[in-house]
């Protein structure tokens, strides 16, 4: 820019510490829409010199995106059916899985008799930041998309949105708890719920109260399979064949971190992993597909369907 990037450097800075004031006053921006907001304000701040229009298009394309994933957040409290959820063959799997390396226990239960500790250890501060990392890493990914090149936005949106609508059906099929149910309701040893513990070793008491507030209100039993695991696998698989191999171990050891999070803090079962993992293959082949298949339609119908 001809003032050398000062201005966005400004913005940017505003928008910085007005993140962070938020972060400490309301929470972190784990709810859909509010997470919207943050990043339309970023993207307006990164290119403060384009017109208005410019950043309404931002909006345009995004609100239909951000009202389908406030109706899934909803849909998803009312999965249950009011139904006892499936628990026992969730336990029986990771004790088929893993049970001769844990003497017989479920993982969760494994690790948190090694690791969890009353006081707060860094692996409990890391964990948090991981799991934070789910309500921000997709949808920051899909904004830099955007602001990049709006045909492969569109490309990672038809799978995201493919992704949650299966994971969501399933949701409905297959209402599933997750550890920390199991726990409370005694079919296996105790296990705490700690995925935001990690946040009181800096003070920051406040920082995960909106996340706090949607774990109270959300579906328990929407555990199978891991959407968490799912995001953070399908982010990394798309980009992966535009990063250059050597990158790969560090880009794969995110959705690794994790599965290590979520099945230390109580969250899922490693099988509610395997099966979010064996949901993102199924949607990149599905979605592939389909586009392939609307390409060739497209090229059938000749040059008067390529003008419309």
């Amino acid at each position: 820019p001809p003032d050398r990037g000062r201005r966005r450097l400004v913005a940017m800075t505003i928008w910085g510490v007005a993140f962070v004031a938020a972060w400490f006053l309301i929470g972190l921006p784990t709810d859909p829409a509010y997470a919207f907001l943050w990043i339309w304000a970023a993207t307006i701040a990164w290119h403060s010199s384009r017109p208005w229009r410019s950043h309404l298009r931002f909006a345009r394309d995004w609100v239909p995106v951000v009202l389908l994933f406030a109706v899934y957040n909803l849909s998803r409290g009312f999965a249950d059916n009011g139904a006892v959820p499936h628990a026992y063959e969730l336990v029986a799997a990771d004790r088929f899985m893993f049970g001769w390396a844990t003497g017989g226990e479920v993982p969760t239960v494994w690790l948190q008799q090694h690791l969890y500790r009353p006081e707060v250890q860094w692996w409990d501060v890391a964990a948090s930041w991981v799991y934070f990392s789910h309500f921000v890493v997709t949808l920051a990914a899909a904004a830099v998309l955007w602001l990049r090149n709006r045909s492969r936005w569109g490309a990672y949106m038809r799978r995201w949105g493919f992704l949650c609508a299966a994971g969501l059906a399933t949701y409905f099929l297959y209402p599933a708890a997750p550890p920390w149910w199991a726990a409370q309701n005694g079919l296996i040893e105790e296990v705490a719920r700690i995925s935001t513990r990690g946040w009181k070793e800096f003070g920051m008491h406040g920082a995960g109260n909106l996340l706090n507030a949607g774990q109270i209100a959300s579906n328990p039993v929407a555990a199978m399979p891991s959407l968490h695991t799912a995001w953070a696998l399908f982010v990394v698989l798309f980009f992966m064949t535009a990063t250059r191999k050597r990158w790969w171990p560090l880009l794969l050891a995110y959705p690794l971190a994790m599965t290590f999070t979520l099945v230390y803090s109580g969250e899922h079962y490693v099988i509610d992993v395997l099966v979010g993992w064996t949901y993102v293959g199924v949607t990149f082949l599905v979605v592939g597909l389909a586009e392939r298949w609307w390409a060739a339609h497209r090229a059938r119908r000749g040059p008067a369907g390529t003008a419309a």
